[in-house]
């Protein structure tokens, strides 16, 4: 072992590797201004064994500090968006905060270190982020949990400020008139999402102040409040780091909450077209409502033909929020429908298109095309009109070769020789295609892809094939068609719930 870190350390200078290969050894300065420079450049990673209860190992962690580990001065420039910035401590003031806490009867702390300059306590700096102002009343250093008041601290240093207005982690402060921004810390992107859920509905609006307070103490929990899927959903990093939070919520605000499985974005398209008509008519005391509409619907792509045997007065596409696009032309000759009805046809669709035929998903990449219809004198109205074109849209998408489409992710694993069998197993029972395998260094690399509703507690499962010694990363890759089977059985099921909640 002591042979591999003098290797490491000679690796990260070329004199020290020349003496390497003349002698097969490094003395002691040798080795510790070669291990400085590997974990100035973030190639070595020095791990210790200590106990801070018993007080074993803390003077040799201290130590190593104070006689290897690189100053400030010693580390690579800082990464900015106006180039490198040496630190300095005659330049301007620039400061970056790259970790908060929330703290009971004290409010936000904020960890910054200065990486140009000097800062003062009562100095007022800019966020560059929000540009917003900014007053350092008070500057502490940290020793432990003990915070000590200083003057000021110079560039190297990392304090402590309590109660920033608008400033979070990775944010940059500096002096007015010096826009500089420190590059960001990069954070890895969510494992696992789990959707949240309490019994007591007036506790929700609590709940959710509580995360997005533990939200500014770790960026790599998110909280999405989909109204798509009608679910506070909770993004994280694994199983544990979701049930710490939970803990947490539990312990430190006394409110309870469950996971539950979180519902699949799925979304709806067609893959022929269809003709439909459809005529609203209610009669009441007064006038009356009335509106027939003539439709065809077909599946959108970029570049299409005209619709075959119409003649196209106005067209729009849309972009959807959700991706995919609406077509929209209007067709109608003659006049049998006036124009000044065309937005509430249009916003009929839209209507249907927010909460599809099929299962209640948003609809995507479909072009409408309004040929024909009827109006009255006195009882059409645009009321009269959405209605007509929210059916019309409806009774055509039953007939137009329906298809839901699900989100599928690159899945990526690392793991050992011994529990590739296992996984690889799993995997088929997730109808997970497996896109290929490599290695990459003691591990095995498997790259798959997997429909997101068999990824739910995924984290479990694999920790508990490899023992806890395997580890997985998912993106998003794209919208396939679901099997007929699986649609059928999701069709089922909206239609039961439907029911079931207009009962």
């Amino acid at each position: 072992m002591h042979n591999a870190i003098v290797e490491a350390a000679a690796e990260n200078d070329d004199s020290l590797m020349e003496r390497f290969f003349e002698t097969g050894s490094l003395d002691e300065s040798e080795l510790a201004d070669g291990l400085r420079k590997g974990i100035a450049n973030q190639q070595l990673f020095p791990v210790f064994c200590a106990s801070a209860t018993a007080n074993k190992g803390t003077g040799r962690i201290m130590g190593f500090i104070n006689d290897v580990c690189p100053s400030p001065a010693d580390r690579p420039a800082a990464k900015t968006n106006k180039g490198d910035l040496q630190i300095s401590a005659s330049g301007p003031a620039i400061v970056f905060i790259y970790k908060t806490f929330s703290e009971p009867k004290v409010g936000k702390v904020s960890y910054f270190k200065v990486y140009s300059g000097k800062v003062k306590a009562g100095d007022e700096l800019i966020n560059n982020a929000n540009r917003g102002h900014e007053r350092l009343n008070q500057i502490f250093i940290s020793n432990g949990k003990n915070r000590e008041p200083v003057d000021e601290l110079c560039a190297g240093d990392l304090g402590v400020v309590v109660k920033l207005r608008d400033s979070h982690t990775n944010n940059t402060l500096a002096v007015k008139g010096n826009d500089t921004e420190i590059e960001k810390i990069p954070f890895p992107d969510p494992r696992i999402r789990a959707a949240i859920h309490t019994e007591n509905k007036n506790d929700l609006e609590k709940l959710i102040k509580s995360i997005h307070d533990l939200q500014e103490e770790d960026p790599t929990l998110i909280l999405e409040q989909s109204q798509r899927l009608k679910q506070n959903i909770l993004h994280g990093q694994g199983q544990l780091h979701l049930d710490l939070v939970k803990y947490r919520i539990e312990k430190l605000h006394g409110l309870h909450m469950d996971y539950i499985k979180p519902r699949i974005p799925y979304l709806e398209t067609i893959t022929k077209s269809s003709d439909t008509s459809y005529r609203h008519k209610k009669q009441t005391g007064g006038s009356g409502q009335f509106a027939e509409v003539h439709m065809r619907i077909e599946p959108f792509f970029e570049e299409m033909a005209d619709p075959a045997g119409l003649t196209v007065r106005h067209r729009e596409s849309e972009p959807l929020d959700w991706g995919g696009k609406l077509a929209f032309y209007w067709c109608i000759v003659g006049g049998s429908i006036d124009s000044k009805f065309s937005s509430a046809i249009k916003k009929g669709v839209m209507n249907k298109m927010i909460e599809g035929p099929l299962t209640g998903s948003y609809c995507t990449n479909i072009r409408v095309s309004v040929y024909d219809g009827k109006m009255h004198a006195v009882d059409s109205n645009d009321m009269a009109f959405q209605i007509a074109g929210t059916m019309a849209f409806k009774e055509a998408f039953q007939h137009a070769s329906s298809q839901l489409m699900e989100p599928v992710y690159d899945l990526e694993i690392l793991c050992s020789d011994e529990f590739m069998g296992d996984i690889m197993g799993d995997l088929q029972t997730r109808r997970a295609i497996i896109m290929g395998m490599d290695s990459d260094g003691h591990y095995q690399k498997i790259k798959a892809r997997v429909p997101l509703a068999e990824m739910h507690n995924y984290s479990s499962s694999l920790r508990s094939l490899s023992q806890g010694k395997a580890k997985f990363s998912m993106k998003m890759a794209e919208y396939a068609p679901v099997a007929p089977d699986i649609q059928s059985k999701l069709i089922q099921e909206y239609q039961a719930l439907h029911k079931e909640s207009e009962e």
